[in-house]
Order: C-alpha cells, then sequence, then structure tokens
C-alpha cells in the first residue's frame, strides 16, 4: 500500500502546546525540539472520511503525541492526541527479532510496514546511484563530467 501524500503545514503554536503538557514531554520551552514547518501523513493510502495522521514527538512511556488533521467546511482543523504504540510486531526470519509498527494503537488500514513511501524509495535509488557513480570514477556526487 503507498503512503498518503496528504501534508500541511504545522500548527507551530498548537503543537507546542501539546508538547508542554505531555507527562513525559519535554518540560521546559527550550526542551521542546525544533519543529518541522511542514507534515506529511504517515498513513497509508485512505478516504476522505479518515483524518490524515503526523507523529510529533515519542515519549519513552510508549505514549506518542501525533497530530490530526482534516479539511472540514473549507477550513483545516488540527488536533493533538497522546496515544499508545501500536502493539503489532512482524518476524520476517526469526521468533525473537521483529519490526514494529510504528502508527498508533489501533490505526486505520495497514501496519507501517505494509506502507511504502515512494518518494523516499526514489531519493535512495538516487543516492545509491551517486554512490557508484562516484564509486566508479564517474565524479563528484550529483556532478556531471564532460
Amino acid at each position: 500500500m503507498l503512503q498518503c501524500t496528504a501534508f500541511t503545514e504545522l500548527p507551530e503554536m498548537g503543537a507546542r502546546v501539546a508538547l508542554m503538557v505531555l507527562e513525559d514531554g519535554p518540560g521546559q520551552v527550550s526542551e521542546v525540539p525544533d519543529l518541522d514547518e511542514f507534515v506529511l501523513c504517515e498513513l497509508g493510502e485512505h478516504d476522505e472520511r479518515t483524518e490524515h495522521a503526523a507523529q510529533l514527538w515519542s515519549a519513552s512511556a510508549g505514549r506518542d503525541l501525533w497530530m490530526f488533521w482534516a479539511d472540514a467546511d473549507g477550513r483545516r482543523k488540527f488536533r493533538f492526541k497522546e496515544l499508545l504504540a501500536c502493539p503489532a510486531v512482524i518476524h520476517r526470519l526469526s521468533v525473537k527479532d521483529g519490526d514494529a509498527c510504528v502508527l498508533y494503537d489501533r490505526h486505520p488500514a495497514a501496519h507501517s510496514w505494509d506502507v511504502t513511501d515512494p518518494l523516499a524509495d526514489l531519493m535512495a535509488e538516487r543516492i545509491r546511484e551517486e554512490v557508484r557513480r562516484d564509486r566508479d570514477g564517474g565524479g563528484g556526487l550529483g556532478g556531471r563530467t564532460t
């Protein structure tokens, strides 16, 4: 399943207030991490009835701060919620080792390991190509040789 491509500008003041009131949050204003200006929905593709979601903070107690947004009545509405992490784990080759879902508990649709991000895949492939070109004597990263 492809990742949802929705993104939004982060309402910085709302995010900072939400972070400050977390039980395991940063505590002091000076400890609040730098926040991205925009966030991307981390869910797999979904219909318009499902809110978009982006993780803003991961606490040590297994509770994460998520921001949800949706467009309604011509306005974008935001909400912040502290949620438990999804308990699902996929074991591929070993019962001992596995990958945990990085979404929130009871998230809609697919687990994170089933969601592919085509932009990240494209960027990773371009980086691999540039490293191969550089290693094989084709010039500097991203540069052309004539």
